[in-house]
């Protein structure tokens, strides 16, 4: 009789008696003590803040005594009271002049940092990221200083040239873009960071085999940057987007929503129920509108970015 010359392979006894059971449940125990530290955090500052408010909304909360309920009657106003519509067209505005500005210049600006022909460019990536780093509350003072018409730097310098400016955040007709402009000069280095990391990512074989065919500069920007970046734009877009409806800021301390309530935005309206108006269920209830409205508007730009992504794959 044959003996068989395989043998079943057995695995070695656990040592101390630990199953793979119990080294899954210890992993598993490891990860949640990492985790509580922040998820902690997160409840206490974010999750029941957001709980909280949902409940205020419903209320005539003020901050003092016992609130009432009174339904969705703070969400009909949101919808009805003038106020508060003109706050939401000067949002609406404001992110229609901001978000494709600053998204534009941080491209253009990223391409031609990009370019090995620039010479210094770590000296330009530096000094262009300089005013990120500073505070917009700060960057906001210093601005209020240099436009000013009395004893501003950037006004006696037109004054030079024979430029004659007025009160630009006291004209109704300028306030708004005003701030739009200064809020793009603040915010444009991000932005310029991360499309110079996308551009940096797109294969430099594909420009030379663009330009090898015949393309010229803005043949390869149109068939070879555009749909390689197109995730970098689409959450640029995103991002700018959501950073244009919370303007609040540079507007509190340059205009404080006027004149004439024409940089009054949805975040300044929040800040003066909420904090002057002491109306903290209506606070609250346009808090909410303002979330749910960011948040449509993210899903919409996602959907068309990746529907473009689709297309030109």
């Amino acid at each position: 009789m044959a003996l068989s010359t395989t043998r079943r392979f057995r695995p070695p006894p656990q040592i101390g008696g630990r199953g793979p059971l119990q080294g899954r449940m210890k992993r598993r125990l490891i990860v949640i003590a990492f985790l509580l530290p922040a998820m902690t955090v997160l409840v206490a500052f974010v999750f029941w803040p957001m709980v909280a408010a949902l409940r205020l909304s419903f209320t005539d909360a003020s901050g003092f005594g016992t609130p009432e309920w009174v339904g969705i009657e703070n969400y009909v106003k949101v919808f009805t009271d003038s106020n508060i519509l003109r706050a939401m067209g000067n949002t609406a505005l404001y992110t229609i002049m901001f978000t494709p500005l600053v998204v534009v210049l941080a491209l253009l600006l990223a391409l031609a940092l990009n370019s090995p022909a620039l010479p210094l460019r770590g000296v330009f990536r530096t000094a262009l990221f300089l005013p990120f780093i500073v505070s917009l509350a700060v960057a906001a003072f210093a601005w209020q200083y240099l436009l000013d018409p009395q004893v501003g730097l950037l006004s006696f310098w037109l004054q030079n040239l024979g430029i004659r400016i007025g009160d630009v955040l006291q004209d109704p007709a300028l306030a708004m873009p005003t701030v739009v402009l200064i809020a793009v000069w603040k915010n444009f280095p991000f932005y310029m960071i991360v499309f110079l990391a996308g551009v940096q990512e797109i294969p430099q074989s594909l420009y030379e085999a663009a330009r090898m065919d015949g393309a010229g500069p803005l043949a390869r920007f149109r068939s070879v940057t555009v749909p390689l970046l197109g995730n970098t734009t689409g959450f640029v877009l995103v991002i700018a987007t959501i950073a244009a409806l919370q303007a609040f800021d540079q507007i509190y301390i340059l205009t404080g929503g006027g004149p004439y309530q024409s940089t009054q935005t949805v975040v300044m309206q929040i800040y003066k129920s909420g904090f002057k108006d002491l109306e903290l269920g209506f606070a609250s209830a346009l808090s909410y509108v303002l979330l749910v409205a960011t948040l449509l508007l993210s899903l919409i730009q996602f959907a068309i970015t990746a529907r473009g992504e689709k297309d030109a794959g």
